[in-house]
């Protein structure tokens, strides 16, 4: 005897599930059923006004269930030293001439070439094995080839990849680093990296990181038959660092668009608080001891400690005043920017390709790489920020912030703030998973 509420609907079961594993997607019809209606007294009472009716069906012991037009789907991953044999035959591919046609039809030669461990192959078949569809994600992963069955046969198709973007809430705390707090809640590192620079032009991710600091993140992630393939943007973040609450809401403007707070004022500020993305402070702005020259010198600038090769960002908007060799700064780019500001950057191993004198660059742009040229015991990078020529310290400064959101976009950046707000509040006062 089975119980069932006439009110439950069927659910199918989607194809992409799983990894390796048969899947049915057709369901055959069960015969002989008996149907009494009864009256359950324990049930609970349905709210006024609606009817609850339960059933009990009775299917004979004699009764077969009888399954019709299934439909497999398999997926496996290209191992090193795979041939195609070996794939169709792990994919339950069992159609002799649907394999000869794969293995050697001229159409399909260059498959044989991107057999890349890794890359995931996925076919449809029938109970039989007869093949129905095989997708194979080409190089580059913006185009499949399709081979399909057609009721004139067998067909080669190669079309663009169709994405699936959803929106992924995580939150996270902070017990010894942002990547390992990101790592221990299932965050991508382009994700961690977002969120870092976004929150630059208020928190120092180098020195402000508090054990017990927590951030809830509303982002985007593409999926392609039911794998994670892409990273997007952050949507909505929210920060708690020292107990301050921080906020950060996306808005495109018709561009790539930009963050604001919840009172629309932008957190792109002018400069960036340091040019790496993350790094340690090695020496301050201050007296010092000269670890070359061995005399009491002034530090003008902030020495940041980094592996040599780590990439280096401008802090603000600007133009290449200089970039060359010069004394004991030894690689060394000078940037100018509106109002009378200047940032500088030494001991650079190389400059990113293309910059020159007079070249502009963006906030964020890479120009350069950490090293240890000129004056330098060790890889690290010095920079130094200049207001009309004098040097002062990039970490007491009261950045200047860029421009508000333009009025005319208010209305629908309320709109989209008041839902990611209600998203970041639904996580707010979950407990992160944590990994010791």
């Amino acid at each position: 005897m089975i119980k069932r509420d006439i009110v439950n609907h069927l659910r199918k079961i989607p194809e992409q599930w799983g990894h390796r594993h048969w899947f049915l997607s057709g369901i055959g019809v069960l015969s002989t059923l008996g149907v009494i209606a009864v009256a359950t007294p324990s049930a609970s009472l349905p709210p006024d006004g609606q009817n609850a009716i339960v059933e009990e069906l009775d299917l004979a012991a004699s009764a077969p269930l009888t399954l019709k037009n299934e439909i497999f789907l398999r997926e496996e991953r290209v191992v090193r030293g795979d041939t195609f044999d070996q794939l169709l035959s792990r994919l339950g591919i069992q159609d002799d001439a649907a394999r000869r046609y794969i293995l050697h039809s001229p159409d399909l030669g260059i498959l044989h070439r991107q057999l890349v461990p890794g890359r995931v192959v996925s076919a449809r078949t029938t109970e039989n094995g007869a093949l129905l569809s095989l997708h194979f994600p080409m190089n580059g992963g913006e185009t499949v080839t399709v081979v399909e069955q057609r009721p004139n046969g067998l067909t080669t198709s190669v079309m663009p990849r169709q994405y699936e973007t959803r929106e992924e809430l995580k939150s996270g705390e902070i017990v010894y680093s942002l990547f390992g707090a990101t790592d221990d809640a299932g965050i991508p590192d382009v994700i961690a990296v977002q969120m870092a620079e976004i929150f630059s032009g208020e928190i120092d991710f180098h020195r402000d990181l508090r054990k017990g600091d927590k951030f809830t993140l509303v982002y985007e992630m593409q999926y392609y038959r039911g794998y994670p393939v892409n990273t997007g943007r952050i949507l909505a973040a929210e920060f708690v660092n020292a107990g301050r609450t921080y906020r950060a809401f996306h808005h495109a403007d018709g561009g790539k668009g930009a963050y604001y707070d919840a009172s629309g004022k932008s957190l792109k500020k002018a400069f960036l608080r340091s040019p790496l993305e993350f790094s340690r402070v090695t020496s301050g702005f201050s007296m010092r001891f000269h670890p070359i020259l061995k005399t009491w010198r002034a530090h003008k600038g902030i020495d940041y400690g980094a592996p040599a090769g780590t990439r280096i960002r401008a802090t603000g908007d600007g133009v290449v005043q200089f970039a060359g060799r010069q004394n004991g700064y030894g690689n060394f780019i000078l940037l100018s920017h509106a109002g009378g500001y200047q940032t500088a950057y030494a001991h650079m191993s190389r400059f990113a390709e293309g910059i020159r004198k007079g070249d502009r660059v963006s906030q964020g742009d890479i120009i350069g790489y950490v090293g240890q040229t000129g004056w330098a015991t060790g890889p690290h990078l010095h920079y130094e920020f200049r207001v009309r020529g004098q040097a002062i310290n990039p970490l007491s400064l009261d950045v200047p912030v860029s421009v508000p959101l333009p009025p005319q976009q208010r209305a629908a950046f309320e709109a989209e703030t008041g839902q990611r707000l209600g998203m970041l509040q639904l996580l707010r006062g979950t407990t992160p998973v944590r990994f010791e």
